[in-house]
């Protein structure tokens, strides 16, 4: 059996049935679920490497709302959608009725009549951008069981509050190849690790994504930070759930150098204190610039104390063998190139840069994956018939 027809088999084997349902968190999934986009993705990777068309849409609409600055997730996004066959088209809510008072409930409807898919990257109020696509999500359920809408749009969390998906299980997709598969994942140690940066409003969604992913496939997790730099403890105590649960191990330390020591995989990501992103959504919902300003300046002073928290080619040597897979979700704040001092030197940066290229690679298949599974109940079958159709996408 060929390596595609491998891959059929076990998806076939999983036998799960996401119809009708969203991605918004991966901890809400099962694992066979998570399973079967990752092997969803990987087909697809695959069908699009041999240049086939995987266009299963011969129309339809993916509406794309984005409330924070984006690259890698925005073309991904749009990537997916034209690989399915889908015309992607950005929602400005300032050009919206948003601006003049509509609701929520009223903007998802209204955006929805001929949509199969709706992405949302709501990251920068703490507390609100999960919720924000929940309220979204009751609202297209709604319309759609009482028929205003002919079909119900699947929702895709591009980057929220509490996790990022899309960048986590493409993590997970370029771990699974350089280690040779999920199983080999097991006893695999993964430091997640607090980095300095000149900037100070850095989403907490990605070290949640990646403790609460990672921690289901036995891997050993290390989460290190300065003291004042924790998480959201719900979703810590998450990841340390699924860690008893699947085998492996989770810590929580203090020392990037204690981190770093015999580990697999580093993972040096800035992120903003739980306190002070709290503080930045409130100060941020009642439009007080003054209080902002002064937020900053704390929090820039905060994050000054701890300049030796730096991915470095001496710490990268505390590694396993001293060749750990360092591991970052774009874009790196990198030593005497984007900043003056950030979060990996230049050096070792350079000696990772194709490969950190190549993990966001996945994401626009990790996504295209979610959507299938959210919007037809029998994949393998699905994918089957595209094999069958060969209908060719571009020369090779």
């Amino acid at each position: 059996m060929s390596d595609l027809g491998v891959m059929f088999q076990e998806l076939r084997d999983l036998d799960v049935n996401m119809k009708g349902t969203d991605f918004l968190l991966t901890w809400e999934k099962s694992e066979a679920e998570l399973r079967a986009v990752l092997k969803t993705a990987r087909i697809l990777k695959e069908l699009h490497r041999l240049g086939l068309s995987t266009k299963v849409f011969d129309s339809g609409l993916a509406v794309s709302l984005f409330r924070d600055n984006s690259t890698r997730t925005r073309f991904s996004f749009a990537s997916a959608c034209n690989l399915l066959g889908l015309e992607v088209q950005d929602l400005d809510e300032g050009k919206s009725q948003v601006a003049h008072g509509e609701t929520v409930r009223e903007t998802a409807t209204m955006i929805s009549f001929l949509t199969d898919v709706i992405g949302i990257r709501d990251d920068m109020f703490l507390g609100l951008g999960n919720s924000y696509m929940k309220e979204v999500a009751a609202a297209v359920e709604e319309s759609y069981q009482e028929r205003v809408l002919p079909q119900r749009p699947t929702l895709v969390n591009l980057q929220c509050d509490l996790d990022h998906p899309t960048q986590s299980t493409a993590d997970l997709l370029h771990l699974e190849d350089v280690f040779g598969g999920l199983n080999n994942l097991r006893g695999k140690t993964l430091a997640m690790t607090w980095a300095y940066s000149p900037s100070y409003g850095k989403p907490l969604s990605v070290p949640q994504g990646i403790i609460a992913l990672m921690s289901r496939f036995g891997m050993n997790i290390r989460l290190a930070h300065p003291e004042g730099y924790g998480l959201v403890p719900e979703v810590v105590e998450t990841a340390r759930g699924f860690a008893n649960e699947s085998g492996g191990s989770f810590e929580v330390m203090n020392s990037m150098e204690d981190a770093f020591k015999d580990a697999d995989i580093v993972y040096p990501k800035s992120w903003a204190p739980f306190a002070v992103m709290g503080e930045r959504s409130t100060l941020l919902q009642a439009g007080d610039q003054a209080g902002l300003k002064d937020l900053e300046k704390r929090a820039l002073a905060q994050n000054a104390k701890h300049t030796d928290w730096e991915c470095t080619d001496e710490k990268m040597a505390l590694t396993r063998n001293g060749d750990a897979l360092y591991m970052h979700c774009l874009p790196a704040d990198i030593t005497g190139v984007s900043c003056k001092q950030g979060e990996v030197s230049a050096s070792t940066f350079e000696r990772y840069r194709l490969r950190t290229y190549a993990e966001a690679g996945y994401k626009p298949f990790s996504i295209a994956a979610m959507i299938l599974h959210s919007q037809f109940a029998d994949v393998p079958r699905l994918l089957g018939e595209v094999v069958n159709r060969n209908e060719i996408r571009r020369g090779l």
